[in-house]
């Protein structure tokens, strides 16, 4: 049986999994004013502003492929589009620290935290409005891959569900992540290991560790065996 939101729209499929993260994470930006925006995140070296400006780019970026149709073959689909985004070795390091500086330095040029707030707002607004028209078996074009468009909405709720973690980390009063979007994230993960994680974590908790964003106990490890290696799963 599907199962429908309190609006009865669909929230298993694409459209209805990032639409739940994204209002979900929507929620809780609403509430940041200009003090709370400097407050630090989960993310290292980056305010709750950095983080909200780094969603944008992402936002902007999830428009601009679902306004981009290709006739080529996927190359990637929702789980194996994380493979690229693992930060272990020096590429990847020099990637993330590129990404961080470049976040602070735009973020930091917003005089006022409103305006920033209000532009995410308004551009989460468009995504989910062209997500609800996307065709999921169009593959489209991003970042240099190409995905079917439901595909790319289920990473589009892993990205903003993991960032809604790290915005609440020094924020825990703020609203927290969707059930959908968390779900998602434990499907992506459970894909990238293989198998179902033989941990008891909940779902924020394993989002948190296997991305590297909180500490795996020796015990944790030994249980993982040798996929402990592989931690964190994508960066």
């Amino acid at each position: 049986m599907t199962r429908t939101d309190d609006a009865g729209e669909e929230t298993t499929g694409p459209a209805g999994v990032v639409g739940a993260a994204y209002r979900a994470f929507m929620a809780a930006v609403r509430e940041l004013d200009d003090e709370r925006s400097w407050a630090p995140t989960g993310c290292a070296g980056w305010a709750a502003r950095d983080l909200v400006f780094h969603c944008l780019t992402d936002a902007q970026r999830a428009l601009n492929a679902l306004h981009s149709p290709t006739g080529e073959a996927p190359d990637r689909d929702a789980v194996s589009y994380w493979a690229d985004w693992r930060q272990q070795d020096a590429t990847g390091r020099e990637r993330a620290a590129q990404g961080r500086r470049f976040a602070r330095t735009v973020a930091g040029m917003f005089l006022c935290f409103g305006q920033l707030r209000e532009l995410y707002l308004e551009t989460a607004a468009a995504v989910l409005h062209a997500a609800g028209q996307a065709d999921p078996r169009q593959p489209v074009v991003t970042q240099g891959h190409v995905l079917r468009a439901g595909e790319l909405l289920r990473t589009l709720a892993v990205e903003a569900t993991v960032h809604h973690l790290d915005l609440r980390v020094h924020l825990p009063a703020l609203p927290g992540p969707s059930a959908e979007g968390l779900a998602e994230v434990r499907r992506t993960l459970d894909g990238l290991l293989g198998r179902p994680v033989p941990l008891p974590w909940d779902d924020a908790h394993y989002a948190r560790a296997a991305t590297g964003r909180a500490p795996v106990t020796a015990a944790e490890r030994a249980a993982l065996g040798p996929d402990a290696a592989r931690l964190p799963l994508f960066g």
